[in-house]
């Protein structure tokens, strides 16, 4: 059986990380004065018992145990010193209306389809007077005013205007992007014109980031001079630098459906390839006995240099972060196992920012390299291949399946697909983006020498032409992505911990494991028909709020009955996030677009359902009968005049997204028994479920 003594970094990062995640879901559960007087007593507690109690063997497991208790307190204790909102300065509490404010740039700024988006934090307000106070923005400042942004990050702006509180999702299952943000310390977001901002000054203090994101902009440019084809520019900006505003949508899906996009956002793969050539071309000191430290040296001091010139993102920072742990493991004499490094790689980031325990990507690069260090070898050694290319196409096959089998589970959670064909693509993709990365590199080194970087963007397009044929092949075949996989969180964990009991069973040759993991897919499999006669069985009317649009659904059994706008029909990306979440839940497998319950009456359009009676109504020279009797009226297009209506012929009104705000305002000075209305726009999608 696997012995829990050797795993001592293991242990105190599971309890730091259980301590921020009490904090993340029980926030309000203790005070910070509280659970600080919790760790002091904690650790005063084990201290007493360590240095009284150090020669009883038996009573060593109470003293490791107080431990532990102290270092999860510490960790719901530290999550609550790193949430912006515990300042009581901080935007969220200000009441008075805000007219303005100041604040300084703190992101590169990312292009998006009608704005560049950068984040501030903010330093001072303007209410009736000047005063200090802390809260970061997103602000979108809109392409009609701006071409370009010049601001460098520290830069200092005057911002005319509030900056908006943001709101929970509008429709239901819809991705929670301010629960999202909140994980960022980020609580508000402006959308901002050329006349509402102005330029203070220039960054006062330029550190190490503000260098940082000049070098990437200097990258940027000598990749995009010197790459010939816009997505060929886009791929390579990837794949060295991390920028991946540049990917078109096909693009991006054809990555996704082949199982390669893991190599679209610069993070543990690239830094364990840049990180696997340094030890290669240092492997002749390796005869020297001072070489360990040497190569530690070097190796740290290359990857954190590769991180500079990316900008210092996250995803790069998390992944350099580890392999650095793993660099010094040898010199200095960490040999007691893989686990241990992992593990204080990941204390290590969740001390800087203990928000990264919800990133996705630090969930994802751990579960993939645990799963590599873990299980890869065992499948390895499954078959012996004598030829070298063989045993090279083996080893290549066998770190795929390894870290699809431990990151699978939450890739369905997440992105609800999964690429069928992940062991062909990867058998082309880590060749041929190990390539790109590396000639990326030389591309960067050689930036200034025209002639040889002309050349070498030559070579780089042609590398990245064939990488995305080849992408593009392998989305065409057949069956080569299951979507619209739905799990929960539960059952995402079971799916987990059913893998986790296999591996053990097969390591450790115990039937136990065996009745653990038939008991947990039992488990798995009882939730699934909870949620399919929850779910499926439920009919659902949804009036969704989409701004600028009309969209209404009937969820029936598996069958979406869609009544939208063409234009909203044609936009992928606002189908996705807003419709096609409720869809997944509701287990919808297909949509017709003739609705059966549908009759057109006197220019109107009624539907019967369930024994209600829905009325549509989205032009204005239609008028309804003075005697009908409707259950729900969804208006749309301001098509009806409030002051004109008659509440006592229908039980609820409904105004769509398409309406404007200001008509909504008539609305509800109108009405006078509130209940009787409802805005999407405002009180989010209306959802009748039978």
């Amino acid at each position: 059986m696997l012995s829990w003594v050797p795993f001592a970094m293991v242990r105190i990062a599971l309890f730091f990380g259980g301590g921020i995640l009490l904090a993340i879901y029980q926030p309000n559960l203790i005070s910070q004065l509280g659970v600080l007087y919790v760790f002091l007593s904690l650790s005063l507690a084990y201290l007493i018992s360590y240095f009284i109690l150090k020669a009883n063997r038996s009573a060593k497991v109470v003293t490791g145990f107080l431990g532990l208790l102290a270092i999860f307190a510490f960790g719901y204790f530290h999550l609550q010193l790193n949430t912006a909102r515990t300042q009581p300065d901080h935007l969220l509490y200000e009441t008075a209306r805000v007219t303005a404010y100041e604040a300084v740039v703190r992101s590169a700024p990312e292009s998006k389809a009608k704005s560049w988006k950068i984040q501030v934090e903010v330093v001072r307000i303007k209410t009736d007077q000047w005063k200090e106070a802390t809260g970061k923005v997103l602000v979108y400042f809109s392409k009609k005013s701006f071409d370009h942004i010049p601001w460098l990050y520290g830069d200092r702006l005057l911002i005319k205007g509030a900056p908006n509180e943001l709101s929970p999702p509008a429709n239901p299952n819809e991705f929670d992007f301010k629960r999202f943000l909140t994980f960022k310390n980020i609580y508000h977001q402006q959308f901002v014109l050329g006349d509402q901002v102005k330029f203070l000054e220039s960054a006062q203090r330029k550190g190490f980031i503000y260098y940082s994101h000049k070098v990437r902009a200097w990258a940027s440019e000598i990749i995009r001079h010197n790459i010939p084809g816009v997505q060929e520019q886009a791929i390579a900006m990837a794949l060295v630098l991390g920028v991946t505003e540049g990917i078109d949508t096909d693009l991006q899906s054809a990555y996704a459906a082949s199982g390669a996009m893991h190599v679209l956002a610069v993070s543990g793969l690239h830094v364990g390839i840049i990180y696997g050539i340094i030890l290669l071309i240092l492997r002749p000191l390796n005869s020297f006995a001072w070489s360990r430290w040497v190569v530690a040296a070097i190796s740290i001091l290359s990857l954190w240099t590769f991180a500079f010139v990316t900008g210092l993102s996250p995803s790069v920072l998390r992944a350099v972060t580890m392999f650095s742990f793993i660099a010094l493991a040898r010199p200095l004499g960490w040999r007691t196992n893989i686990y241990n490094t992992l593990a204080a790689s990941a204390f290590v980031l969740l001390y800087y920012n203990p928000y990264l325990i919800m990133s996705v990507g630090f969930q994802l690069s751990y579960l993939a390299v645990l799963g590599i260090v873990s299980i890869q070898r065992p499948i390895y050694n499954l078959w012996t291949i004598d030829r070298r290319v063989g045993d090279w196409v083996w080893q290549i096959t066998c770190v795929s399946i390894a870290a699809q089998i431990s990151t699978f589970a939450l890739s369905m959670l997440y992105f609800h697909q999964f690429p069928v064909y992940f062991l062909v693509s990867n058998l082309f993709v880590i060749p041929l983006s190990t390539g790109i990365l590396i000639s990326g590199v030389v591309l960067l080194i050689v930036g200034g020498w025209s002639f040889a970087a002309e050349w070498i963007g030559y070579f780089l397009q042609y590398l990245i032409k064939l990488l995305n044929w080849l992408v593009f092949k392998t989305e065409e075949l057949p069956f080569s992505l299951v979507k619209e996989i739905y799990l929960t969180t539960f059952q995402c964990w079971l799916i987990i911990g059913m893998l986790m009991c296999i591996i053990f069973m097969i390591q450790y040759r115990s039937i136990q494991w065996l009745y653990a993991s038939v008991t947990v897919t039992i488990v798995f499999i009882l939730t699934q028909i909870v949620h399919y006669n929850q779910m499926i069985y439920t009919k659902q009317f949804v009036v969704y709020s989409v701004s600028g649009y009309s969209a209404m659904e009937w969820l029936e059994r598996g069958v979406s009955y869609l009544q939208a706008d063409s234009a909203l029909k044609a936009d992928e990306e606002r189908m996705r996030f807003h419709i096609r979440p409720n869809r997944l839940q509701h287990g919808i497998t297909s949509t017709e677009t003739t609705i059966p319950f549908n009759k057109s009456i006197e220019g109107l359009q009624v539907f019967s359902w369930q024994g209600d009676k829905i009325i549509f109504v989205q032009n204005k020279k239609v008028k309804l009968p003075q005697s009908a009797e409707i259950d729900y009226l969804v208006v749309a297009q301001n098509s009806i005049s409030p002051s004109e209506f008659d509440f006592n012929s229908v039980k609820q009104v409904i105004l769509d997204g398409s309406n404007s705000r200001s008509y909504v305002n008539k609305w509800k000075q109108v009405v006078n028994d509130k209940s009787k209305l409802h805005s999407v726009l405002e009180d989010g999608a209306f959802v009748l479920t039978k």
